[in-house]
């Protein structure tokens, strides 16, 4: 299954992080911008060609010791058809690289709509007799909150075509609270969710124990991913907010089962930004982004579980 490669990659690799390829302008090496709007001007297509080189080159540096990439696709639906179609080559890219691809699209709707989502990145659409791919991403991140009706049809695509989901439960950024907090009866509600979510994995586990149905639970509640990890013994988990966020190594250590297994740490300014603090003006970008997956590895190693 899906989320059993994800956990094979990152026992092979020893590496329980994942990084976040979320391109702005701002955010790519100068040199690279300023060739690209040379060739094509102050343009969409600039900024989408320049985002693929760089999505690229960040690739080459991470594919032999990070085991995935999370592209964030609302950076790139900014520059319009040009930034989908960068996000679709350059995951293509990833995939020949053997990463594994978990798209935060946070898709959440229901019936024929949902089922039109997960076939966009997870499954396969039919053009006449032929069953054609949009992305065929490994993963994606969704939005659970409209309750079982907008999970199932994600599931089923799973199942069909060996593909896994990260729903989200409780998210890192400071308002979750508002809502997800909310208590219900003894529970809070992103308990309740998570609940849900575990027993709709039930049908589809696989020999890590795992489902594929896992959850998103933020970095900068490790409390709560505590008692989450606690209560959801089988549900993977993605795990956001570490580093620019404020989430820190000891705040996620609580995400793994005894093995060290069990969830993924993300990333992202930390290691595609790595190149501001350099003073190289975006030339080591590569280096620089490997140094800091590096880093950040050996501070996840430093709290996982001793086998």
């Amino acid at each position: 299954m899906s989320i059993d490669r994800l956990q094979e990659k990152i026992f092979a690799l020893g590496n329980p992080s994942v990084f976040g390829l979320d391109p702005l302008p701002e955010y790519i090496p100068p040199h690279i911008m300023a060739r690209h709007m040379a060739e094509k001007g102050e343009t969409l297509a600039a900024a989408a060609a320049a985002y693929e080189e760089f999505g690229r080159g960040l690739i080459d540096a991470l594919c032999d010791i990070v085991p995935a990439v999370k592209p964030q696709s609302a950076f790139f639906e900014m520059l319009g058809p040009e930034g989908v179609f960068a996000m679709q080559r350059t995951m293509a890219y990833a995939k020949e690289k053997g990463l594994y691809i978990i798209g935060d699209v946070k898709r959440g709707d229901i019936g024929s709509t949902a089922a039109a989502y997960s076939a966009a990145y997870l499954g396969r659409v039919q053009i006449g007799s032929a069953l054609l791919t949009g992305f065929d991403f490994d993963s994606v991140t969704i939005n659970a909150y409209l309750g079982s009706d907008g999970v199932r049809p994600f599931i089923e695509t799973c199942k069909k075509y060996d593909k896994a989901i990260f729903a989200l439960v409780k998210t890192s950024n400071p308002s979750s609270k508002e809502l997800q907090d909310l208590s219900v009866g003894s529970e809070k509600l992103y308990d309740i969710v998570g609940r849900l979510l575990m027993a709709l994995g039930e049908e589809a586990i696989g020999p890590s124990g795992y489902s594929c149905v896992g959850a998103v639970v933020g970095a900068t509640y490790p409390e709560e991913l505590r008692l989450l990890r606690e209560k959801l013994p089988r549900t993977f988990f993605l795990v956001p907010g570490y580093g620019a966020q404020g989430g820190a190594a000891g705040d996620v250590a609580a995400a793994f089962d005894d093995r060290g297994g069990g969830a993924i740490v993300n990333s992202s300014r930390g290691i595609i930004c790595a190149w501001q603090k350099t003073g190289h003006e975006g030339r080591d970008y590569m280096e620089a982004a490997r140094a800091a997956a590096l880093a950040m590895r050996e501070d996840l190693i430093s709290v996982l579980p001793r086998k």
